[in-house]
C-alpha cells in the first residue's frame, strides 16, 4: 500500500536546526540554506551529516531501522521493524535520491525486519530479506512481490527436527550475500551461528561455520558479503560477538582472520572499489582499505552510553554522532546511507565532501 508523502523540506530542516545548538562543540559546515551541518571523518574522507533523513509520511514511524540499500536508479530503501504507535505496518520504505518518499510494502515482515540485501540478475534487480521473528529469507521485487520464501534449514544435517517434528535447534537469519552464479549464502547470526548455503532456486547445498572462536567457527555472524576485491570472490563474515572478520571460500573453507582491535561489534558490509564500509554496533562506522586497514572512523561517540541511549527519544541524540549503527551502504555517487538499531529508528545521510 503507497502512502502520500507528507511534510515538507522546510519543516525538515527546522527540526534538524533545533537539534544542532544542543551538540557539543564538533566540525561543522554550511549548507545552501546556511544552516550548520555538523561533519565526520579525516583527510581524504570527510562527510556532511544530515540526521533524519527522507520525507517520512506521518501514517508510518520507524521501528528499529535494520536494514539499507540503493537500487540501479538510486532510491534507498529502508527496512525497519514498525514502531508500536504507527498507523502503518508496511516494514519497508522507499525514497528517491532526494529524500521524497516513493512507497512502502512489507506488512508480513513487521516485528522481524533485519537483513537486506539488493541483487541485480540480467535485466532485473530484486531484494532479500531476513526475518528474525518469523526465522524467514525472502525474495522480492523492488514492489514487493514474493518470489520465493525460506524457512528452517531441516535439509540440513546441523539443524535438527525433534520427534514431534518440531526445530531442534535454534534458527534466526540475520543477513545474506549472494555469489556469482546466483547461490545464496544465509548467517544464521541470533540462532545457531552457522552459515547456510543455497543454490539460486533456494536448494540446499550445504551448511558450515557454527558456534565458536576457533578458526572457521563463530559468534553471531550478523553480517555477510560477497568480497570480489581479490582475484578469487570470497565470502566477508562479520564475527560480531568474538569482534572481528573471518573470510570464507565459497564452498566454505576459513580464509583467514581481520578486524581484530579496528572493529568492536561489526554488523555488516558494503564495498565501493576497494574500500570496505563496516557499520559497527557500538557507535561509529569504519571505512578500511584494500588490506583492510582504517582509512576513518566516523560519527564516533566514545562514552559508550549506547546501550541506553538507543531507547532514548531521538532528541537525546547527539548531532554528528552515531547510537547503534546496525546497516549501511554507498550510494552511486559514494556517499554513505547509515540506519541504526534505535527504538524511533534513525536514517543518516552521509555526504561525501
Amino acid at each position: 500500500m503507497n502512502h502520500k508523502t507528507v511534510g515538507s523540506r522546510r519543516e525538515f530542516f527546522q527540526r534538524l536546526g533545533a537539534a544542532i545548538p544542543a551538540a557539543p562543540a564538533i566540525l561543522k559546515a554550511t549548507d545552501k540554506g546556511g544552516l550548520k551541518m555538523p561533519v565526520t571523518g579525516s583527510a581524504g574522507h570527510v562527510y556532511e551529516v544530515t540526521h533524519d533523513w527522507g520525507e517520512l509520511p506521518k501514517s508510518i514511524r520507524y521501528g528499529n531501522t535494520h536494514g539499507v540499500c540503493v537500487d540501479s536508479q538510486g532510491h534507498v530503501y529502508i527496512h525497519h521493524t514498525v514502531h508500536a504507535t504507527s498507523q502503518s505496518d508496511d516494514t519497508m520504505v522507499v525514497f528517491d535520491h532526494r529524500g521524497k518518499f516513493v512507497r512502502s510494502w512489507g506488512k508480513e515482515f513487521k516485528g522481524g525486519a533485519h537483513g537486506l540485501h539488493i541483487h541485480n540478475e540480467g535485466h532485473e534487480e530484486f531484494l532479500y530479506l531476513c526475518d528474525t521473528k518469523r526465522a524467514v529469507v525472502a525474495k522480492m521485487t523492488l514492489r514487493g512481490e514474493k518470489i520465493w520464501e525460506l524457512g528452517y534449514p531441516k535439509e540440513s544435517p546441523a539443524y535438527r527436527l525433534n520427534a514431534d517434528g518440531s526445530q531442534g535447534v535454534k534458527y534466526s537469519p540475520t543477513n545474506l550475500a549472494v555469489a556469482p552464479n546466483g547461490d545464496i549464502f544465509v548467517a544464521d547470526g541470533y540462532g545457531s551461528s552457522f552459515i547456510n548455503q543455497y543454490n539460486s532456486h533456494g536448494e540446499f547445498i550445504r551448511t558450515f561455520g557454527g558456534q565458536g572462536a576457533e578458526a572457521g567457527r563463530l559468534d553471531c555472524p550478523h553480517g555477510i558479503a560477497l568480497d570480489r576485491r581479490g582475484e578469487q570472490p570470497r565470502l566477508l563474515v562479520a564475527d560480531r560477538k568474538n569482534h572481528r572478520f573471518q573470510y570464507f571460500s565459497l564452498d566454505g573453507r576459513h580464509l583467514g582472520f581481520a578486524g581484530s582491535g579496528d572493529v568492536k561489534l561489526p554488523c555488516h558490509f558494503d564495498f565501493r572499489r576497494d574500500t570496505v564500509l563496516v557499520p559497527d554496533l557500538e557507535a561509529r562506522v569504519t571505512l578500511m582499505d584494500g588490506n583492510d586497514r582504517v582509512l576513518a572512523q566516523l560519527g564516533e561517540d566514545d562514552t559508550n552510553t549506547w546501550g541506553q541511549l538507543r531507547k532514548e527519544e531521538r532528541s537525546r541524540f547527539l548531532p554528528g554522532k552515531f547510537v547503534c549503527p546496525h546497516s549501511a551502504c554507498f550510494d552511486h555517487d559514494g556517499n554513505i546511507f547509515v540506519v541504526e538499531w534505535v527504538e524511533v529508528g534513525r536514517v543518516t545521510r552521509l555526504r561525501r565532501v
